[in-house]
């Protein structure tokens, strides 16, 4: 009899997460076209626990597309914190922790600048060429997202992005591409980013024009059916050509628990948490669970299969993967009012107001080992944060350590739990731009960027207190915990 692991396995991966649209800069060198992250504008005039991506209309894309920054409007993500040229001199930094691993994504508009191009960019395969080995030179296992929210800005504006089907060849196609390219260097693939944000991220993931279509978000099912169609094929590709290759899955996760103890907020909460489960249901299982076309006929959504796919996917992803922030509670009223879910006001929270629930971290991964028995890795874990550079260079961070702290704990017990749990990836090692308020000021790092929400700044890269005391625990595989 096997019992559980005490304490971290022998190989665990111990990384960090970034996204090539937060990061890379450099939006219009060597042959890129605009993504869909491009036009995210950051606004220092709204309160930060209301910024976040919209939705967005044809008008607003094409006057952003047309903007500078001598029209008073900035774009942050087409500037990052130019990794894209400074990508050694982070990757050794990230090295310097003890990481055997990082996560990054290849900007789709970056290899296929309109999306339907015939051909790819030779120029930015070349840019990952480099970036890969120079990964790999520093003792850090790639980890590849395919898409993390930089579709090329042309397949929203001509396609109405994933609503249209012509999307899952286009996909398919830049799949092969990197499959038939990367396949002897990078062995792990995620797929998607967070595949199930089709309410939060919805132009930032799906690309459709909100003056596009009727019904928004009804239409949104069918986008996401035909994205998970499209991932079904490229798994199938990779697993025919490339049996070497994991293929994983990845979503947001955001356990919600019942506002009370009454039967009816419990079962508010199974069904909200019911439809989180739909994408990885979908994409490790292989086909819709019953309770989704309940959801779809009792909300009037109509999605529509192709032909082949309900066979297609059946090809299904080899292990699954999340993002962790926090928890959240459901109501049986908040769930008839357009599912929605709240902030548990019984946990602390940071300023954005995401709450900090550790036990939150070890509940959802049991409840997903018992769903899917496949190997679960978390791909992206952390909390921004304001840092304060001190005057002599320094940056004292002891509420990054503790967050960290807890959440490490909490995913040691699961592990003991016996759930095969075989990396850890946090969020935005370094300080990048935020994903959901486009702003600079939200760190994550354990390194410091010298550069403020407009882009002023050195860009020198400083260690953070919790730098070290990472390193501390990936070099003792965990076992500084204690």
């Amino acid at each position: 009899m096997k019992k559980a692991a005490k304490g971290f396995p022998e190989h665990f991966l111990w990384g960090g997460a970034l996204a090539a649209n937060q990061c890379e800069g450099a939006f219009d060198v060597d042959g890129k076209g605009l993504c869909i992250a491009d036009v995210n504008e950051f606004h220092d005039n709204i309160d930060i626990k209301k910024k976040s991506n919209k939705e967005l209309d044809t008008e607003y894309i094409r006057k952003a597309v047309a903007s500078t920054k001598e029209d008073g409007r900035y774009f942050p993500k087409r500037w990052g914190i130019d990794f894209y040229h400074r990508y050694k001199e982070d990757l050794a930094l990230l090295a310097g922790m003890g990481m055997n691993t990082l996560r990054t994504s290849i900007n789709w508009a970056r290899i296929y600048p309109n999306g339907d191009d015939q051909e790819p960019n030779e120029a930015g395969l070349q840019f990952y060429d480099r970036l890969i080995d120079e990964m790999q030179k520093n003792g850090l296992e790639p980890m590849i997202t395919i898409s993390h929210y930089e579709m090329p800005l042309n397949l929203a504006l001509k396609y109405n992005g994933w609503y249209n089907r012509a999307l899952i060849g286009f996909f398919e196609r830049y799949c092969k591409t990197l499959f038939d390219r990367y396949h002897t260097k990078v062995k792990k693939w995620i797929l998607v980013n967070q595949i199930n944000l089709i309410r939060h991220e919805s132009f930032n993931h799906l690309g459709i024009p909100s003056d596009r279509v009727e019904d928004l978000p009804g239409k949104k099912y069918q986008a996401v059916h035909n994205e998970m169609t499209a991932c079904a094929r490229a798994a199938r590709y990779a697993h025919e050509n490339y049996p070497d290759l994991e293929i994983g899955m990845m979503v947001y996760n955001e356990p919600s628990y019942g506002l009370t103890t009454k039967p009816e907020d419990q079962l508010a909460a199974l069904r909200h948490n019911q439809m989180e489960y739909f994408f990885s249901d979908v994409l490790l299982r292989g086909r819709y669970p019953g309770y989704a076309f309940r959801y779809f006929d009792e909300h009037n959504i109509t999605v529509t299969f192709g032909r082949d796919d309900e066979e297609d996917l059946k090809n299904t992803c080899d292990f699954a993967s999340f993002s962790y922030y926090y928890s959240s509670v459901v109501s049986a009223e908040s769930y008839k009012n357009g599912n929605r879910t709240m902030f548990n006001e019984h946990l602390p929270a940071n300023e954005w107001g995401w709450s900090y629930d550790p036990t939150g971290l070890r509940i959802t991964l049991n409840a997903w080992y018992d769903r899917y028995q496949v190997p679960i890795y978390i791909t992206e874990n952390g909390s921004g944060f304001f840092d304060k550079l001190e005057a002599d260079g320094t940056v004292h961070d002891p509420y990054r350590i503790n967050y960290y702290k807890e959440h490490l704990l909490a995913l040691k017990e699961a592990v003991e739990d016996g759930v095969d749990v075989r990396g850890y990836y946090a969020w935005g090692p370094i300080d990048i731009i935020s994903c959901s308020s486009s702003e600079m000021s939200k760190r994550y790092g354990f390194i410091y960027v010298d550069q403020d929400d407009y882009g002023n700044g050195s860009l020198e890269r400083i260690k953070k207190d919790s730098y070290f005391w990472y390193r501390s625990i990936v070099t003792s595989n965990g076992e500084n915990l204690k």
